[in-house]
């Protein structure tokens, strides 16, 4: 820990030349990739997927479940047009499996790098994660001890900046079926060593069924300041307030009422930049507010309200050196603060308070890996590295992990092992003090300070190949041994209900990608993912889902995106935090096919230096398919639209 410490808060070494100049490189292709940007391997043998904004725009999407619905490895679940009820089956991202369990997570949820979710039930809530800041959103498939803690897997925004000397606005709005709405405005600008980026936007939707209104509002800006040759500090800020609501099932029961959030997200960075070394310091808080009102609760006619209210506040720290050539050392710490509170009010007019409780989780972490030859030729890089968790509560965990990427020029093979560990959240003390009276009424009020964090043994292998500037082609093997899930043990009455470290389960698959770009204008992608899982009622995580897209730019000034999905039947539901629950709802195999269709233009004249008029199909077959049985999504929809950007 304390080379941890001393090594991530030492000043690096030399700056880089001056007159050093970077390489150009001609542009191949004048259409983005359809569906990701792309698969990253790190040096540390983990892989990411990268989404960034062409993607997000091409898909037309209207929120973080609809921006990801594609990425191979992830399947979604969701209620409305715009908007997620609450996590889970009403707005919900799963990685591989991985992400069902409610209340809790095992996806780590972060923007720009900082944690970002509901610690009060510690699992993500879609809405306060906006995509209209994000650059790109990288989805961390399976346990990356040095790029992220406390999970098995991540999901992180990069917010949008300006790069380059210049000032940017962009103007966007669209109107479609089921009076859905959207607008925004962004403007950015950089002069030297000063960059700043802002923007609004406003995305609204009545929905396609009686309740199944949502609505996102959401502001944001940047603020960056070079000091000096190699240093930058920089401030950026996100505040949304957003509301959705459950439909309820078309079978005849009863809706579960309204979710709204309010959040607010600032984050410092000190960042370096030297040839030796790099890496930042970043303080973070954020303060968010949910209003759960309308639940069902004891029979249909009966309602009661859940308030949460938290703030997460900490540090961030990470520096990677080039110590030797060829070589790395990345080291660092996350020091992460979870408070919160929460206010129950029943039906009866009764309330019950869970008083604002802290947790504080610290882990360093440290890695050296070593690249022998070059990637012009052979490359080998071998890796190893350890995090350490301390946590005030559950004790101490030790997560090592080791990895190898191979590589000969276009060929690139890499394996890894890791351990994760994901904590318990302060939903074990609130459900021991008030939701379960099972627990709350009995002798084993205060066992929850017993438990242990949940453990995943994950090990991957894969293969990504580049053929003639034209195909890229990957295939990625993956296993995944997890123990220690805490669930509530016990009956009632008598009141003898308590949590435990006691379930396991183990997940397998396999996925696949190609990207194919056989002219400048055209792109084609097909990507597929197979999963097979013990116990087999695992939500959300069919057998088979298969994802294709196209993007093709045709007479000068148009512009195609299509995008498909087909996906096996799948157990729905969230996963429960009751032993030995057998989830037994299922939902239909499914297909859905979307388009877009852009007639793109500049009016110099005018400043306009890139515009776009749009329109898009969503659900063109108009498939019968749902995410929860009884929760039809929409039928053929449309959309009309329009940007400018001076």
């Amino acid at each position: 820990m304390s080379l941890a410490l001393t090594l991530t808060l030492a000043g690096p070494g030399t700056a880089r030349a001056a007159d050093e100049q970077p390489a150009t490189l001609e542009e191949e292709v004048v259409v983005s990739t359809p569906i990701i940007e792309g698969n990253e391997t790190t040096r540390y043998g983990g892989q990411y997927t990268e989404v960034t904004q062409d993607q997000i725009s091409d898909l037309n999407a209207q929120d973080m479940s609809s921006a990801l619905r594609r990425t191979p490895g992830v399947n979604i679940s969701r209620y409305n047009q715009v908007g997620s009820f609450g996590g889970a089956e009403g707005g919900g991202v799963f990685v591989r499996g991985m992400g069902s369990s409610r209340p809790g997570s095992e996806i780590a949820t972060l923007y720009d790098g900082v944690p970002r979710y509901n610690p009060v039930y510690s699992h993500p809530l879609l809405d306060i994660l906006p995509m209209d800041p994000a650059q790109s959103i990288r989805v961390y498939k399976g346990v990356q001890p040095t790029e992220f803690g406390n999970g098995f897997s991540a999901i992180d925004v990069i917010p949008k900046r300006m790069t380059e000397d210049g000032f940017r606005t962009r103007l966007f709005t669209s109107y479609g079926s089921y009076n859905t709405f959207t607008q925004g405005v962004e403007h950015g600008g950089k002069q030297g060593g000063t960059d700043y980026y802002f923007g609004q936007s406003l995305r609204l939707s009545d929905g396609h069924r009686e309740h199944s209104d949502g609505q996102l509002e959401n502001y944001f800006a940047r603020l960056g300041q070079d000091l000096y040759e190699n240093w930058n500090v920089s401030w950026f800020a996100n505040m949304s307030r957003n509301v959705a609501r459950d439909p309820g099932s078309s079978e005849g029961t009863t809706n579960d009422g309204r979710f709204s959030t309010d959040d607010v997200l600032n984050v410092i960075t000190l960042s370096n930049d030297y040839e030796d070394a790099s890496g930042h310091l970043k303080l973070y808080w954020n303060n968010g507010y949910a209003n759960w009102a309308g639940q069902v609760y004891a029979r249909p006619t009966s309602t009661d309200v859940t308030i949460s209210d938290w703030d997460t506040y900490g540090v961030r720290a990470r520096e990677a050196f080039r110590a030797w050539e060829g070589g790395e050392v990345v080291t660092g710490f996350d020091y992460d603060v979870m408070s919160g509170k929460s206010v129950f009010e029943y039906y009866d007019d009764t309330t019950r308070e869970f008083e604002r409780t802290d947790f504080t989780l610290f882990s360093p972490y440290v890695a050296v890996s070593h690249m022998f030859g070059d990637r012009g030729g052979f490359y080998a890089i071998p890796s190893a590295g350890t995090r350490y968790y301390t946590h005030d509560e559950f004790g101490d965990q030790l997560a090592p992990h080791a990895g190898l990427v191979l590589g000969y020029k276009d060929t690139e093979l890499h394996a890894s092992y890791a351990r994760g560990v994901s904590y318990p959240g302060l939903d074990v003390a609130v459900f021991s003090q008030n939701s379960i009276g099972g627990i709350a009424n009995g002798p084993y009020r205060e066992d929850w300070k017993n438990l242990d964090p949940e453990l995943v043994d994950h090990f991957e292998v894969g293969i990504s190949q580049k053929l003639w500037s034209k195909v890229k082609a990957g295939v990625t093997a993956f296993w995944e041994d997890g123990s220690d899930r805490y669930v509530i043990v016990g009956s009632s009455p008598p009141p003898r209900m308590r949590f435990e470290n006691v379930e396991s389960f183990q997940i397998q698959g396999v996925e696949a990608t190609i990207t194919y770009t056989p002219l400048p204008d055209l792109s084609l992608y097909v990507g597929s993912t197979w999963l097979d899982t013990f116990p087999g009622d695992l939500p959300y995580a069919p057998e088979w889902t298969l994802s294709a897209g196209l993007n093709w730019r045709f007479l000068t000034h148009f512009r195609l995106s299509l995008d498909a999905q087909y996906v096996t039947e799948e157990q729905v539901r969230s996963q429960s935090r009751f032993g030995n629950t057998v989830n037994t709802e299922t939902v239909d195999a499914y297909h859905v096919v979307n388009g877009r269709l852009s007639y793109l233009f500049d009016y110099r004249e005018w400043g306009i230096t890139e515009g776009e008029l749009f329109l898009a199909l969503e659900n063109i077959t108009d498939s019968d398919y749902e995410y929860r049985p009884g929760y039809r999504m929409p039928g053929s929809s449309v959309t009309v639209g329009a940007s400018v950007t001076f």
